[in-house]
């Protein structure tokens, strides 16, 4: 491993955006190591992938796994749906997120990057984006070098569980993206591969400062040749 390549956590590896990030960062010259945390093991071998599961509750136990990496990449997301209640949302969506953050920087971590949600704001009456508001102010009080905030429109993508809204939803938005211009381009629906590409990319140029991304940047952000 050449001591100029990068090293990457990501949490998160196995949903939508997060198992294209993985495989992209993989094929990435510039980093040497991928660290993912997962509950399972993957079926997934990489000279430069490190699998190791991880107890979300008892994340401290995993302190030491955050030691010597550069970049951490948070795509951890669930529904209320699959969560059961707000309060397991709010596990998977606002405190795992938070507390890798601060166990990322206390081991020298300068960099993190993490997707939100299109209208995320602390003071919303949705719970969903006053949930993501919330997040994206505790992360950017953690003290990052660079923090990069994404915040998408619906996604589309493969994904692995079925969500019947969420399909039908995606197959509107692909009927309508091609009147989607002016003031209702900031809703059209992204892929996934297109939103790993913005984030690899915005990682690969280390902006200092918080940074955060419309659904309208990201797509520029994220295209092939960006």
């Amino acid at each position: 491993m050449g001591i100029l390549e990068r090293k990457a956590i990501v949490i998160g590896a196995t949903g939508l955006v997060g198992s294209i990030l993985v495989h992209s960062l993989l094929r990435q010259p510039e980093y040497g190591l991928v660290r993912i945390f997962v509950r399972q093991q993957l079926e997934l071998e990489h000279p430069k992938l490190e699998q190791h599961l991880v107890d979300w509750d008892r994340l401290e136990d995993a302190k030491d796994l955050f030691r010597g990496m550069d970049d951490l990449y948070c795509c951890l997301g669930t529904t209320i749906k699959k969560a059961g209640s707000q309060e397991n949302f709010r596990k998977v969506d606002y405190h795992y997120p938070v507390e890798a953050a601060k166990l990322a920087i206390h081991q020298g971590a300068t960099q993190m990057l993490v997707i939100s949600s299109m209208g995320a704001s602390a003071s919303s009456r949705v719970f969903y984006s006053r949930t993501k508001g919330e997040l994206e102010e505790a992360l950017s009080s953690i003290g990052f070098r660079s923090l990069h905030i994404f915040r998408p429109s619906l996604i589309l993508g493969d994904r692995s569980e079925t969500r019947i809204g969420e399909q039908l939803a995606a197959h509107l938005m692909k009927f309508l993206d091609r009147w989607m211009r002016g003031r209702a381009a900031k809703y059209r629906a992204i892929h996934a591969s297109t939103i790993a590409r913005a984030m690899i990319n915005m990682a690969l140029v280390r902006t200092k400062g918080n940074h955060v991304y419309s659904n309208e940047v990201i797509h520029v952000l994220g295209t092939e040749d960006s």
